[in-house]
């Protein structure tokens, strides 16, 4: 039976988190997302589990892709269009090829966006071109998983230093940068920078 593409969009947010519920060995067995790993074959042609799942199976995997809140704009295309053709080739080209190379569309979408960002520092506006330039699902990804973040750290640490430099930052707000500097942790690097020095 096909389904069609408003009928999809309904019963994805429906049923996709109670097929996650109810079927718990399913989605246990889940594919790994895009951003972790790859699904296809990989050189010495082993086989992906996906060619041993019936279809009802391979629904599930789809739907479950297609209901997850991170899923990206061009990735849910895919998805659906899978989902309206509805055959076991359909589904599983999905799941082994069409994912991923629609998970590097919207990846390269989110690095632009970055890039786009007024707020975004030196590192990370350094760190989004190289991943643009190397064009790469791996370098793409390896930035909005850690490289964007890791550079993020050095954008903030460079900020505190301006205020804590700056001729007239004044005493409880250059103590809140020395402490911060002191505590180090990323996490306190950008809670000042987004919060910490104006509640000083």
């Amino acid at each position: 039976m096909r389904l069609t593409r408003a009928a999809l969009a309904v019963t994805a947010g429906a049923l996709a988190p109670a097929l996650l519920l109810a079927t718990p060995s399913l989605a246990a067995d889940a594919a790994p997302s895009p951003v972790t790993a790859s699904v296809a074959k990989d050189a010495s042609g082993s086989d992906s589990p996906y060619d041993s799942m019936s279809l009802t199976e391979l629904r599930i995997e789809v739907f479950t892709v297609l209901g997850d809140p991170g899923t990206g704009p061009s990735v849910r295309e895919e998805a659906v269009k899978a989902l309206e053709t509805d055959t076991a080739e359909a589904l599983r080209y999905f799941l082994k090829t069409g994912r991923g190379i629609a998970q590097v569309t919207d990846d390269r979408v989110a690095v632009f966006t970055v890039l786009g960002d007024p707020g975004t520092g030196r590192a990370v506006h350094e760190a989004a071109v190289k991943a643009l330039e190397a064009d790469t699902a791996e370098a793409l990804r390896h930035f909005l998983e850690t490289g964007r973040w890791d550079a993020q750290e050095v954008d903030d640490r460079v900020t505190v230093f301006t205020i804590l430099g700056a001729p007239g930052t004044g005493e409880a707000l250059r103590a809140a940068a020395i402490a911060v500097l002191e505590e180090g942790s990323r996490a306190a690097l950008r809670h000042f920078v987004e919060v910490g020095q104006y509640e000083v």
